[in-house]
């Protein structure tokens, strides 16, 4: 792809945010449902989102005026900041859930600006696309978070601060297991049961588990993996928005999770597992737990260190 492109196609991954320990900061990719974004480089100076594809109720909710859409806004901003005479036409074909836990917002944005970027003259490194990423998000979360995002971009494990992406080692040996139960938990109130004050204890023991946690991963060690794999301070508020979330972790972990939490703000369920083979396994007992309460669910298997973001025609 070149800068002389009239137009590009790009796609971004699934993602886990917070990977349990990691609010707002930790995410990594999954290889599992993908949305696409055909971006068309114009001569009128604006951005328009020409069309929205994908499930008739997903594409009903989006919204077409470009600065309440996630990619939408990116781009703007991309426009805003680079100084661009010309601008954009975006197709999106969304095949991230919306609701469910798996980035779809974070995806849509990423999408729309790697292909957005394959279309300048001078093309960026992807990493820099990531303050227009964030701006992008912002239009559905309210906060400028890049834990979605940010692995979007870099592929794999990344730490995503306000104004830092940073990729993080992963062992290949990683894998997980994500179940999207039948069900929709919006950002927005997944994250209304977090206003109140945590207790400073609770955050130490939080702050502790961080940091074996990031250990784990730079040693390649399973043992601290496991020992720091523990949400003590987001999960509890939010399991009871999750019907199943209990029953579906206990049984990742009884069948050898280094760790289970939610997958981003939920519903769906992630566990970390030192082999395929056990995340294979531990794959149908996930979704047993769901359907034990009635709920349908699917279940996805892949290294931690999923795709990244990328050009695809």
């Amino acid at each position: 792809m070149t800068g002389a492109a009239r137009s590009a196609r790009a796609f971004a991954p699934s993602s886990i945010g917070n990977i349990g320990v990691g609010f707002d900061l930790l995410g990594h990719t999954f290889d599992g449902p993908r949305d696409h974004a055909t971006v068309v480089r114009i001569a009128e100076p604006t951005v328009r989102i020409d069309g929205i594809l994908g499930e008739a109720g997903v594409v009903a909710r989006l919204p077409r005026e470009p600065s309440r859409n996630t990619a939408g806004r990116a781009l703007q901003s991309l426009r805003e900041t680079l100084g661009l005479a010309h601008g954009f036409a975006i197709t999106l074909d969304k095949g991230i859930p919306l609701g469910s836990g798996f980035g779809g917002s974070a995806a849509s944005c990423v999408a729309a600006l790697v292909a957005a970027n394959a279309l300048l003259d001078a093309p960026l490194p992807q990493a820099a696309l990531y303050p227009f990423a964030l701006d992008g998000e912002a239009v559905a979360s309210d906060s400028r978070q890049g834990d979605n995002v940010g692995p979007m971009l870099l592929g794999g494990i990344a730490l995503a601060t306000v104004d830092r992406l940073l990729p993080l080692p992963c062992p290949p040996w990683l894998h997980a297991v994500v179940v999207h139960p039948d069900q929709v938990l919006e950002t927005r109130a997944s994250r209304a049961v977090l206003v109140d004050p945590f207790p400073l204890s609770q955050v130490v023991a939080h702050a502790g588990h961080l940091a074996l946690f990031m250990s784990g991963l730079h040693a390649a060690d399973a043992d601290l993996l496991r020992a720091g794999l523990h949400d003590v301070l987001v999960e509890p508020r939010r399991a009871a928005l999750v019907p199943g979330f209990v029953e579906a972790k206990a049984a990742a972990l009884a069948l050898g999770a280094l760790g289970s939490s939610l997958s981003g703000a939920g519903p769906s369920v992630f566990g970390w597992f030192a082999s395929r083979a056990e995340a294979d396994a531990a794959a149908p007992a996930m979704i047993a737990a769901f359907n034990a309460r009635g709920i349908t669910a699917r279940a996805y298997v892949s290294p931690v260190a999923g795709p990244r973001a990328a050009v695809i025609d």
